[in-house]
């Protein structure tokens, strides 16, 4: 009896107790139920990317960069490739979500942020640090990246160009239409440089069509999109004049039925086409073409006014044709359930668990708590408590050339996680947040090898263990600026590498931190000026100052873009030098309709 007692009283808290204040920004990444931002329990955070922003940003990958907590290690500018890491995993740990499917490359992890979709088509980007295979199965281990689509709210046409050093020249646009209960939107995106360096050209295309309908049914949508990439790859994988081109193609579709269920599935099509020598193609080439499904049923049954039960089941296939890595096939196969018990006074809670199966007989069981506390109306403290897992992607099974060699032994990563954190507000204009945090793996993946003249080989650790703390604070001034203070500190640890040299684990940030101001000015201008100091492990720091300013309003509207400001000189991927000082202006014409 007194059980019921205490939860009522957790559920019903007296009226005289503080209220938390809610918030408009919603996220749903780190639960199944959508909540305001200042409610999550775990460490989470939504960047919107509105019509100001995409004036400031050279690419979607440009946002990810406003938090030291994501490395984004790029071997190119704009997302040509990009390997992202959250609180100092591997590229493959961390799961890209497009709309809530799916992004992840069953190939390799390098592949992880070809996004295909432009930035004129994404909303916000919603991110989860930590754990989240409870809730989204395999490669959510760091973290989840999660970038969701417009929906236009009135008829819109844009087009932008610009153009810069290096021989950069770029167009995008977008068209939007509303008529009753139908919105379509479109977009495009090209950008192309002849490199800053040797072999470093590139050349990007993006299109997207999304359309959002009504029924009595319930809400229908439907994105299609598509990306091209040929860029010249030198120095990228070793000391190679090497060429790549990477090609996407992304369909989904998501239905309600009623206001509970929701059916939803997508398919990906990926192929890279590799030239180790770009100027003597016939000495080594690679073909890769992956296939990857999905299919989800989700339900949602309200308990009471503040307890929600989620639970669906999911499906996933993936297939590769491969001239290295041979023909594979493996499906996957998952049921969740999750329950959500949020007051909306003090105490919040969540807890979930994930059953997935894959091919093999084998499977994996992902559970997770969370939980988070008001103090007061200003203080909230939180903690969770998750487990994650990866299964090996088929570049680490199968792929060799003489310097590389996968192995087809390879077993799942697993790990436990563990965070604990405090949210400080003060009204609207100031606030901080501090989260310390443990990862425990076992079975990490990477490449090692004994002696400088060994070649590397996909191998198993016995045990990794990172921890780290991340500290943010942001203040308002008047209400035109803002300025965003964020550290992240990283100490990684083995028990299996003495003797050994490791490729990937190891080349995380022990200190990055990020300074940013961004302005509203007089008579329509807008600016944005950001420093990001990395210091990583093994290798000297580095600080780059990107600015850039605007002019908001009318239709035609300018802008200019500054990268490394001051010229560093400096690599996110060892071996792999990165540009110079950039600069990039142009001009983009806006014209939207009433709502």
């Amino acid at each position: 009896m007194s059980t019921w007692v205490i939860l009522l009283l957790l559920l019903c808290p007296p009226a005289d107790e503080p209220v938390a204040p809610r918030r408009d920004v919603v996220v749903v990444t780190g639960v199944y139920e959508p909540v305001p931002l200042e409610e999550a329990d775990r460490a989470v955070r939504a960047l919107p990317i509105g019509e100001e922003q995409r004036l400031l940003a050279p690419s979607a990958a440009d946002f990810l960069r406003l938090d030291p907590s994501l490395d984004l290690r790029s071997r190119a500018p704009n997302g040509v490739q990009a390997d992202l890491s959250i609180r100092g995993g591997s590229f493959g740990q961390t799961l890209v979500l497009l709309d809530g499917m799916r992004l992840n490359d069953a190939q390799t992890g390098h592949f992880n942020l070809d996004i295909p979709a432009p930035l004129d088509a994404l909303d916000r980007v919603e991110m989860l640090k930590g754990a989240g295979s409870a809730y989204y199965g395999s490669d959510a281990v760091g973290g989840v990246i999660n970038l969701i689509t417009r929906k236009p709210e009135a008829a819109e046409f844009r087009l932008r160009t610009s153009g810069g050093n290096f021989g950069s020249n770029a167009q995008s646009g977008a068209a939007g239409l509303v008529w009753r209960s139908l919105s379509q939107h479109f977009s495009f995106s090209r950008d192309f440089s002849s490199g800053f360096a040797p072999n470093r050209d590139y050349r990007n295309l993006s299109l997207a069509s999304i359309t959002h309908a009504s029924s009595r049914l319930g809400g229908t949508r439907v994105l299609l999109a598509h990306t091209d990439r040929p860029y010249g790859a030198d120095q990228f994988y070793g000391n190679f004049n090497s060429w790549e081109r990477t090609r996407t193609w992304f369909a989904a579709a998501r239905q309600e039925l009623g206001s509970r269920t929701d059916v939803s599935g997508a398919y990906r099509r990926h192929t890279d086409l590799f030239v180790l020598y770009r100027d003597r193609p016939q000495i080594y080439t690679n073909r890769h073409a992956v296939e990857n499904g999905q299919v989800a049923v989700r339900r949602r049954e309200p308990l009471g006014a503040n307890v929600t039960l989620n639970y669906g089941a999911e499906g996933y296939r993936d297939s590769i044709a491969s001239t290295n890595l041979g023909n594979h096939a493996r499906g996957r196969g998952a049921g969740y359930v999750a329950l959500d018990v949020r007051s909306l006074h003090r105490f919040a809670f969540s807890l979930a668990a994930r059953e997935e199966f894959y091919s093999g007989g084998r499977r994996e069981f992902s559970p997770s708590a969370s939980a988070g506390f008001w103090v007061s109306e200003r203080l909230r403290l939180r903690a969770g408590a998750s487990r994650a897992f990866r299964l090996p992607s088929y570049t680490e099974l199968y792929y060799h050339d003489p310097a590389n060699i996968g192995s087809p032994d390879l077993r799942p990563e697993t790990a436990w996680s563990y965070e604990a954190g405090l949210d400080w507000y003060a009204g609207g204009r100031l606030r901080g947040d501090v989260t310390v945090f443990h990862r425990r793996e076992r079975d990490g993946i990477d490449y090692i090898r004994r002696s400088l003249d060994d070649i590397w080989r996909a191998a198993n650790f016995s045990e990794l263990n990172f921890t780290g703390v991340e500290i943010s604070a942001a203040a308002r001034v008047g209400r035109a600026q803002l300025i965003d203070f964020r550290y992240s500190g990283l100490r990684g640890a083995s028990k299996a590498v003495d003797g050994v040299y490791t490729k990937y684990v190891f080349n995380y940030p022990v200190h990055a931190g990020l300074v940013s101001w961004e302005a509203a000015l007089a008579g329509g201008f807008i600016a944005r000026a950001r420093l990001a100091v990395t210091d990583r492990r093994g290798r000297d720091p580095y600080a780059v100052w990107d600015a850039g300013a605007a002019y908001a309003r009318g239709r035609l509207r300018p802008f200019l873009q500054l990268t490394n400001l001051t010229g560093t000189v400096y690599e996110e991927v060892l071996g792999v030098a990165m540009p110079g000082r950039g600069i990039a202006g142009g001009v983009e014409l806006v014209i939207i309709g009433s709502k």
